[in-house]
């Protein structure tokens, strides 16, 4: 009898089991089924920068049945009637509000952000939605969050002094009740994870670290492959150093050109620095090339359309990242995408993308001699330059907008089915 006891409890355990594990197939055959019936909203307040979220929307719009990115500030020659544009709403007009003359995103302050976004989330409908930072919108994406039955994902770009507010008591207590409520949170970075979970105290099984702010070679090469490559060959001196960026203090241009005017003193001399970007301090720095006698060696190229932008990365040999504050740092891996080696500043959020010796070097800006150093290295040894360029292809390689958008389909289903 206990035998027969013991066969039957074990033919109903059996049963069981099988019937678990029936249920956990099928939940998983659902979510596969249910991705392409997604309809996904992104909050991103500003994307001046950021004309590299097209090629992801559209992969993601592939992979869903309607995804939009919402905004109130886009990138500059922004054409909401463009067929390319047309999963990109802007939404009133984002302002920064700061006591800092050059109101960047880095200045402190707050945004002023339309209070619309509401009445276009509940037009769209979305089953999640990825709200970018601890913005108004994502309080009130949280807040109405019950009444439009959606999920929400807290995406964190990285960690940087000026954006962690960490000596604020109320803006970490408000973000840590705005972690608390969201569904799940994602960070590009190791420095975008350590905040949210060592200082928010977000719990680790929330947060998913992957690069999610990606390059598209094809989006920075919409011209003619000859643009650009004339003006680079007829006033340069090889190697080609690039720095593309902001002509402002925390992009660390100057502390650029002090390595160089430390390598005209030891007598290096066959190199150019072309100097890709617009900023209030350019009249300033091309007075200090003057001063330290390196105008010869350094280009101004001034602001070129991000098209374009590709053109100098190919025609580049090396490119230079020297920030002094980055919580990310879309350009370092677009140079990666066209096979540089990177030069990168250890206050760049990007800046573990860099394999020390192995696709480049990464330098303290504030210490310009250490930055000079890595410029005499590939200058002394130009096979370098080819052996670590394609490293940086090989490492980049990886993290496509496919693979961007994949990430976001899959914590899309993950939220709504977990």
């Amino acid at each position: 009898m206990s035998s027969l006891r013991f066969l039957t409890h074990s033919n109903k355990n059996e049963n069981i089991a099988s019937k678990i594990c029936i249920l956990v197939s099928s939940q998983r055959q659902r979510n596969m089924n249910t991705t392409d019936k997604l309809r996904i909203a992104l909050l991103l307040p500003t994307v001046e920068l950021g004309a590299y979220w097209q090629p992801v929307l559209q992969e993601l719009t592939n992979l869903s049945e309607q995804a939009i990115l919402y905004t109130g500030r886009p990138w500059a020659g922004f054409d909401s009637q463009a067929v390319s544009n047309s999963a990109i709403k802007v939404i009133g007009n984002t302002i920064r509000v700061t006591a800092n003359k050059e109101k960047t995103d880095y200045s402190g302050g707050f945004m002023y952000l339309s209070l619309g976004i509401i009445h276009y989330l509940f037009q769209f409908r979305p089953h999640v939605v990825f709200a970018s930072g601890f913005s108004v919108w994502t309080m009130l994406a949280l807040l109405f969050k019950p009444f439009g039955k959606w999920r929400l994902v807290l995406a964190w770009e990285g960690s940087s002094p000026n954006v962690d507010f960490r000596h604020s008591k109320v803006r970490s207590f408000l973000r840590g009740m705005m972690a608390w409520f969201a569904d799940a949170l994602i960070t590009n970075s190791h420095g975008g994870e350590e905040y949210l979970t060592q200082f928010l105290g977000v719990k680790k099984h929330k947060v998913r670290r992957r690069p999610y702010m990606v390059p598209d070679v094809k989006t920075l090469l919409q011209i003619p492959k000859s643009f650009g490559a004339e003006y680079i060959a007829t006033q340069q001196q090889n190697p080609v150093f690039l720095y593309v960026g902001r002509i402002e203090h925390r992009k660390g241009l100057h502390q650029l050109l002090q390595a160089c005017a430390i390598l005209n003193k030891q007598k290096y001399c066959s190199y150019t620095l072309l100097v890709v970007g617009k900023g209030p301090l350019k009249q300033e720095l091309e007075r200090f090339c003057r001063t330290k006698n390196i105008q010869d060696y350094v280009k101004w190229v001034g602001w070129v359309d991000y098209s374009s932008l590709g053109a100098y990365f190919r025609n580049a040999d090396v490119f230079i990242f020297p920030t002094l504050e980055d919580t990310w740092g879309m350009v370092l891996l677009e140079a990666m995408a066209f096979g540089k080696p990177i030069l990168c500043s250890k206050w760049a959020g990007a800046a573990e993308m860099v394999l020390e010796g192995e696709n480049g070097y990464v330098f303290d800006p504030y210490y310009p001699e250490t930055l000079a150093q890595a410029m005499k290295s590939l200058i002394d040894n130009p096979s370098l330059i080819s052996s670590m360029g394609q490293k940086s292809q090989q490492l980049i390689s990886q993290h496509t907008p496919e693979a961007a958008a994949k990430f976001f389909a899959d914590i899309a289903s993950y939220v709504l089915w977990k």
